[in-house]
């Protein structure tokens, strides 16, 4: 029987956990096709590859810790993305019905239920949801009524230092989106109208502090007269002014939320999948900005990956640190003739594009 686990694996452990700073948006083309996309941050390599799930695979959860076994179910649809911590767990990804999901970064606020004898058979890990979510439903009503089912609870992770403090964002084909928070509180399932995700705060304090931004715009201000002077803006882009720069969650929320909507239109897919990458370059973080002091040493929080989604046309797109070039793959064809859960490499070293020989006389 085909199954899908995901095993310990020996990697560096830290006793802190890291800064992460990633940045989900969602686009949508003129012609009604919906494009999750995002960048994943963290501290160190989270040692990401591609990982395809056939539908029919046996999927156990908790298996992270060797002790326990949770809810095992069958995948109904197949599904695939990257993984992480070189295990087979999809922390962003899509099913081969286009329905999208991306795990980010909670810490501090995230609280999941602790496990027991009776919610056992029912508990899926923090960092495992991708796989129950993907593998089961074709739509966000389904996931809705699917989270109703499950206990989802925190394992620790070697690499962390802890559990995995989560929270999700999810997107089907129709272009329903939500975000899903576990907190104090419970289970929030938050209508992600905005099309923004970041990290903490929770996705309704974001809602409301981009309400000290509405006046920003496009388009530059128009000159003013005091006094019988005119002021003009001092260069372009003074419809701006205000707009936060730095890299902490709210600021990047409001970028994001920001940038999205004042995009030009997407007449199709492809245009929007090119769109997406290139509003993403502006939350590209690069080694150095973000620095987190441990017990352990520095941490450099910087842009491992960037993914965008083609929720119709079932197509995932990457980039990484090392590989900047647009990677694709899809999924429905990937599935193709694959009979249990199989992982290739997501990255691969940097090389250039040298096109001097053009200039040479013949």
């Amino acid at each position: 029987m085909k199954k899908f686990l995901l095993p310990l694996c020996i990697g560096m452990a830290i006793t802190s956990l890291p800064a992460a700073a990633c940045t989900g948006i969602v686009l949508k083309s003129d012609d009604g096709v919906t494009i999750p996309a995002r960048t994943m941050e963290f501290g160190f390599d989270v040692e990401s590859d591609i990982a395809m799930v056939p539908a029919g695979t046996e999927i156990k959860s908790l298996s992270s810790n060797p002790d326990k076994t949770g809810l095992v179910y069958k995948a109904k649809y197949g599904f695939g993305g990257a993984n992480a911590f070189d295990r087979n767990i999809i922390v962003d990804g899509m099913n081969e019905k286009g329905l999208y999901y991306g795990a980010f970064y909670f810490a501090g606020v995230a609280k999941y239920s602790e496990l027991t004898k009776e919610n056992q058979a029912q508990a899926v890990s923090s960092e495992e949801l991708g796989n129950y979510i993907l593998a089961n439903f074709a739509n966000i009503d389904e996931v809705k009524k699917g989270l109703e089912k499950i206990t989802v609870v925190g394992t620790v992770i070697e690499e962390i230092g802890g559990i995995a403090p989560l929270h999700y964002a999810v997107t089907d084909a129709k272009g329903d989106s939500i975000v899903i928070e576990y907190s104090k509180d419970g289970l929030k399932i938050h209508d992600n109208k905005l099309g923004v995700v970041t990290n903490p705060p929770a996705y309704d304090w974001h809602e409301t502090h981009v309400r000290n931004f509405i006046g920003l715009s496009p388009e530059n201000t128009k000159p003013i007269e005091i006094n019988g002077v005119k002021l003009t803006g001092i260069s372009q882009g003074t419809g701006m002014v205000g707009l936060p720069g730095d890299y902490t969650s709210p600021s990047r929320f409001v970028r994001a939320v920001t940038f999205v909507n004042s995009s030009l239109p997407s007449k199709n897919a492809d245009e929007a999948v090119f769109r997406a990458f290139h509003i993403l370059n502006a939350f590209d973080i690069p080694k150095g900005l973000i620095v987190e002091n441990t017990d352990d040493g520095d941490f450099h929080d910087y842009t491992v990956w960037t993914s965008v989604s083609d929720t119709k046309n079932k197509d995932y797109y990457f980039k990484t640190y090392l590989t900047p070039q647009h990677m694709k793959l899809n999924i429905v064809d990937a599935l193709k003739g694959l009979k249990a859960p199989k992982v290739i490499e997501m990255e691969s070293t940097h090389s250039y594009n040298d096109i001097t020989g053009q200039f040479s006389q013949k």
